[in-house]
């Protein structure tokens, strides 16, 4: 028999749809604790509602605190992880424990676009997919999963595209590693060793920026007057910024805090490519880290781990880009 934890959060899943007024909103219980579900024969549930929180409410304390409870999980015999999540933040919430703790057993988390009252709600199905997902065995070493509309993606890519339709998560250029059909847990990719850290506190303030065209270099020079830790860029492109953003980038590089650039993209992946006032192959010049393949909100996380593990800077530029 397979222990799997569940782990409900909050979020839309465990939210319900007022009749008259058409808003969604927090009950006084979780709907999810009464809801029944199939779950597979060898496998036995024990549920806990961690926190209920609206999933803009989560903030890294609460991710913190959903990794030192699975840690205690696998020392307590547990063979999986189910964690219940609202959607908006659910990305960067798995991000974070794939990046800390993820080959630490199957972590599979799990959400719904429309609340359990709601004409067409996709919740429970969501949820038993997940359940399936944790206790198969294929899916130990696989990273912390996201099951969601039948498909299984893997933390590290995943993320939200749409506000309300069901099929809102996607990985772009990669796609599904897995789908999840009427009888099988199908896996159809295998991922990529990375380097993994974990932490006991989330401190630090790092901002994202997102460039555009006719940027100028006025935010950035704010942001070189505040106390910050380390800044995220969403750049142009394979990777570039406009030129009137380089004195005060290199203001904020000369003060030795670590300056992290992804695509604003959503395929491909940054790389410096162009020699040019701005081009990504000056910036790199310049000490910005290229983040080639996670999207701003995630990069954010990884920046945050790596200054909470006090890592050198040779030891950061390595584990940001890889």
């Amino acid at each position: 028999m397979k222990r799997i934890l569940v782990l409900h959060t909050g979020g839309t899943i465990a939210m319900q749809e007022d009749s008259l007024t058409k808003k969604v909103a927090p009950g006084a219980s979780n709907p999810l604790l009464s809801a029944p579900i199939t779950v597979p024969m060898d496998v036995e549930l024990v549920v806990e509602d961690i926190f209920n929180l609206p999933s803009p409410h989560i903030t890294p304390q609460e991710m913190l605190q959903l990794k030192e409870r699975i840690q205690l999980a696998k020392l307590a015999g547990f063979a999986g992880i189910v964690i219940t999540h609202g959607t908006d933040t659910l990305e960067e919430t798995a991000f974070f424990l794939d990046t800390t703790i993820g080959n630490l057993m199957p972590i599979v988390i799990t959400g719904a676009m429309r609340s359990s009252n709601e004409l067409g709600s996709d919740g429970l199905y969501n949820f038993e997919s997940a359940i399936r997902v944790a206790a198969c065995p294929e899916a130990i070493d696989k990273g912390v999963l996201v099951v969601m509309n039948d498909e299984i993606h893997s933390a590290r890519y995943v993320t939200k595209t749409h506000t309300t339709n069901v099929a809102t998560f996607r990985t772009p250029t990669l796609g599904p590693i897995g789908l999840v059909s009427k009888k099988r847990i199908l896996f159809l990719q295998e991922l990529l060793e990375i380097p993994r850290l974990d932490v006991d506190q989330m401190q630090g303030l790092v901002p994202i920026i997102k460039a555009y065209a006719g940027m100028q270099g006025d935010f950035l020079e704010a942001l070189s007057q505040t106390a910050m830790d380390g800044l995220v860029v969403e750049a142009l492109g394979a990777g570039n910024l406009p030129p009137a953003t380089l004195p005060p980038l290199q203001k904020i590089l000369a003060s030795g805090l670590p300056v992290v650039l992804v695509s604003r993209c959503f395929n491909g992946i940054a790389e410096p490519v162009y020699d040019y006032d701005g081009g990504g192959q000056q910036l790199q010049d310049m000490g910005v880290i290229f983040c080639n393949s996670i999207n701003s909100q995630k990069a954010r996380l990884k920046l945050l781990v790596a200054l909470n593990r006090d890592l050198n800077r040779k030891e950061l530029v390595h584990f940001m880009e890889s």
